[in-house]
Parts: C-alpha cells; structure tokens; sequence
C-alpha cells in the first residue's frame, strides 16, 4: 500500500466521528450512547478516570472489537477495515517482541502496514537517526531499557504516516524524551495529521490539545475547545499583587461582582490598595477534570 496522503483523500472536516456507540460487557455498560467528533488535523484530548470507558471507545475505533450499536465514521465514511492501515495506534501497553532484533521487526511490522522492504527501510534509518537509536538496529529488544523499547514503538506507530491515537504516550519516559515526543506529536499536527491524545496528564492537555472529550461512568459528560472550556468554569476571580503598607508585595484573590466592569472595580480598589497587576483566574483542566468528575459544577457541564 502507499503512504496515506496518497491513498486516502481527506476530504471531510472531521477526522473521526462516533454516533451513540453502546457497548456493555456482560451486565457492565462500559460505554452509554457515546458521541465525539474529532476535527481533522487537531490534538484531541480523550479523557476519563480510570474505568470510564476510554479503552474501550479506542479499542472499537481501532476495530479490535466492535459496538454492540452505534456508528464510528472516518473521513466522512462509515469506518470497514480498510481503516486500520490509515491509523497508528500507540497503546499504553506496549506490544513488541522481545527476542527480535530491533531493526528486523521494525521492517516487519511496517511492511504489515503496507510499506515496501526498501521504502520501510529507508524510512527507518531516517527515523532511527532522528532518534539516536541506529546503533542498536541489530541488538534484541530485550537488549533496550524500557524508554529506547518505547522510542522504536513510536516509530513503528508512524511509519506509515497515519492518523494517529495515542494512550498514555509519555508514560515511563524521562522529561527530556517526554518533551521530545511531545514536540515530534506536534510536528505531526503541523504536517496535517490528526491526533487522538489519552492521558490522565492534564497539564499535556492544555499544552498541546485543542479539542477534548471527557468520559465518566461510560458517558461523554464534557466535550469542546479547550480555551473554551477553561473559559466555561471561570469564576470571575481575579488574582491581585498590591504593594503593602509596609512595602512588601502581597497577593490578593478576589472575586468580582457580576454585572461590573473591570474599569469601575478597580477604581475602587485602587482606593484600598497599591494595585502592582491583575490577572484573572483561568481554572486548569485538572480542576475542571476533577470537579466534573467529582459530580461538582454540573450546571456548566
């Protein structure tokens, strides 16, 4: 098969949409009606609590399994097996053999998505040198730690020049190589790829995400922009530094009033304090996560 921007024209707005996908596993109803769209060309975030039904949604989108009803749609298309050799899928478990040379099974794996030997091989070497890994090309796998083993499944996953989905992707990686593959995933974006971004990272989410769905109890209960988002559950609370009577600088919390504006409110606080600078209280999405999760806030959701 040929690279994606070859084979399969994008032609629709949204990368991926699924339409109240129901799946329940023996009395346990692991996903309710579950409904996303996921812009093409954007990092969307998917996130949840642990047994929320993530893996489940990835695991059908992915046609491991299948729905019991419900539609999942790419590029337009009710999804058929043709799919799967147009998305990459990084597990958080990650599934490689262990007494294999490295390089064999990586030419291996990327001529099961398609790739010819020589075109495998060339993309390879690029991507091992990218990565500082040629020199183990001919070791085994079991011969890597655990982040060289992770950095060859990276490259396996993109060989192809997928859309991508990705599950906990900086799990077990140092911070020098988690920002690594943070800025390889956004060279993807820049390229025209899609993203589908699971973790239980918030401060990844609003770095490197625009659109989110959060999953709870089986159920999609928060999706949108995530600017949009943080803007939702903003509290009109502003954080202050003043200068204090006794010249140091104190930091202040405060909370507006409704219905007042900014001009008249701190004409009025500039009777009361020295105001250095305000700025106002972006909630984070880990507040956000664990106030929706948690049951709070629910008139915003």
């Amino acid at each position: 098969r040929s690279s994606l921007s070859s084979s399969w024209k994008k032609t629709s707005m949204n990368f991926l949409e699924t339409e109240n996908v129901v799946k329940q596993y023996a009395g346990h109803l692991a996903l309710n009606k579950v409904s996303i769209q996921v812009p093409q060309g954007t990092i969307f975030g998917l996130l949840g609590p642990n047994g929320a039904g993530k893996t489940t949604l990835i695991r059908i989108i992915n046609r491991i399994t299948a729905p019991d009803s419900g539609i999942v749609r790419f590029n337009g298309h009710e999804s058929s097996p043709e799919d799967i050799y147009h998305i990459g899928y990084l597990p958080e478990e990650r599934g490689l053999y262990k007494k294999m040379k490295v390089g064999e099974q990586a030419i291996y794996l990327a001529q099961l998505k398609g790739l010819s030997y020589p075109e495998a091989r060339s993309r390879l070497t690029r991507w091992f040198e990218k990565f500082d890994i040629m020199p183990w090309w001919n070791r085994k796998l079991e011969e890597l730690s655990k982040g060289m083993q992770q950095k060859v499944q990276f490259i396996i996953t993109v060989i192809h020049e997928p859309e991508l989905i990705f599950d906990e992707p900086f799990s077990g990686f140092d911070p020098v190589n988690a920002d690594r593959l943070k800025q390889e995933i956004l060279e993807l974006k820049a390229a025209g790829h899609t993203i589908i971004f699971s973790t239980h990272n918030m401060s990844s989410v609003e770095e490197i995400c625009d659109e989110i769905a959060l999953i709870n109890r089986s159920e999609v209960v928060l999706s949108g922009n995530v600017k949009e988002v943080r803007e939702r559950f903003k509290s009109n609370t502003y954080i202050l530094n003043v200068r204090k009577e006794t010249g140091g600088i104190e930091e202040l919390r405060i909370r507006k009033e409704e219905n007042t504006s900014n001009s008249d409110w701190l004409t009025r606080l500039a009777s009361q304090y020295e105001i250095l600078s305000f700025t106002e209280e972006i909630p984070s999405m880990n507040d956000i996560f664990i106030n929706t999760v948690s049951g709070t806030n629910t008139s915003k959701v």
